[in-house]
Formats: C-alpha cells, structure tokens, sequence
C-alpha cells in the first residue's frame, strides 16, 4: 500500500534534460519546509540548470537527487490522513505528456500550520487524451485523480486546486458534448463537498512536477 502512494515519485527517471530538472526541482521545492537541509542537498541540482553548466549527470547530482526522492516520500513529507480534518487535491495536466496529482491534508507542526502529502499518483495521457484541449484533458484528470482517492474523498469536505480556469465550472457547466458530460455525472457525488479552486501554474509545482 506504502509503494503504491508514492510511486509517482520513486519511478521518476533521472532526468536527461534541464527541462526535466527544473520540473523536479518545481515538485521538491513545494515540500521544502518539510525536508531538513533543503538547500544544501539541492544546490548541485540548482547549479546544474544553469544556462552555463554543461548538462551532465554527475555522481554527486544522481545521490542528490535520490536523496530528494527518498525525503518526498518519507515522513515528516509523508503523512497519515485525519478524516476530521479538510483535504486539499493538486491536479494537473501537462499536454501531451502526462497526469499528475497529489492529495494533501494541513497540520499543525511545532505550532505553524503547514500542509503534508499523504499520496501521490501519476500516469501517462492516453492516446485519445493527448488530442484533447487544455479543459478536456483536466476534466478526465479530475475524475481519474477522485476514483484513485475515493476512499479518503467520499462523505469529505475538500478542496480541488487546478491552474486550468475552466474547470471551476465544470460541475454547473451546461454542454451537449457527451464526454463532459459523461465526467460531470462521474463527480455529482461530491456536489456539496468538493470546491475546486484555480491557482496560477508558477503556484502550482507539486502536482505539475508529477505530471511531466
């Protein structure tokens, strides 16, 4: 069960381009405050994306990169989840390339409200997928993301946070086409719980880091 929450993140090949590097680092970074030394294993990754480093996997930048994979998935990043607490889910899509999703539930930590991750989830679009626009492929996102998490989400009060703006309507949306509405009739079980909330793709690194 433990395998299965974060293997978004453990099968994530070292990256092969500076592209690639920067996602990761877009995902790691969201978690900083949960991850001791954040900086120091991280600066040869952030050294290495610089436009006047040669792009190479170097020794040191492969252990540092599985350190950071090893911290994502472990306490005190990985949490247990709390039914009586709100559940916040990051989706994203990222064309023509991939799923990506991460559910989240706040706590207290010395004091200071923060936010852990209590799974991960990710796979690659369908080929059928990758022809969709912007709000199609985030649609199928949304109802594949709640499927993989009913069992935390059903009968909960909890928050979607997507960087696609037409999504927020997606459950008062009125359309004749038949695949949205195959997916508003897939999420009408969470009328009432679920709000979804749009945030700006530069805020939104942990779920765009799993997609990509």
């Amino acid at each position: 069960m433990y395998q299965s929450k974060v293997a978004a993140v453990l099968q994530k090949p070292v990256p092969k381009t500076i592209k690639e590097m920067q996602s990761f680092l877009g995902l790691a970074s969201y978690y900083r405050n949960h991850i001791k030394h954040f900086p120091h294993i991280t600066s040869s990754l952030y050294k290495f994306c610089s436009k006047d480093v040669v792009f190479e996997i170097t020794e040191e930048r492969r252990d540092a990169y599985e350190r950071i994979k090893h911290e994502l998935t472990n306490a005190p990043v990985l949490i247990f989840p709390d039914f009586e607490l709100p559940f916040k889910l990051y989706i994203d899509a990222a064309c023509n390339q991939g799923l990506g999703a991460a559910l989240h539930r706040r706590q207290i930590v010395d004091g200071e409200p923060r936010e852990g991750v209590i799974c991960y989830f990710s796979r690659q679009l369908k080929d059928s997928e990758a022809r969709y626009g912007a709000t199609q492929t985030e649609c199928p996102l949304l109802v594949w993301a709640l499927n993989k998490l009913h069992y935390y989400l059903e009968g909960a009060v909890f928050e979607v946070y997507t960087d696609c703006t037409a999504l927020k309507s997606l459950l008062n949306m009125k359309t004749t086409n038949r695949h949205m509405l195959r997916w508003q009739i897939a999420i009408q079980e969470y009328r009432g719980n679920i709000t979804i909330i749009y945030q700006e793709g530069k805020s939104h690194t942990n779920a765009d880091g799993l997609s990509r």
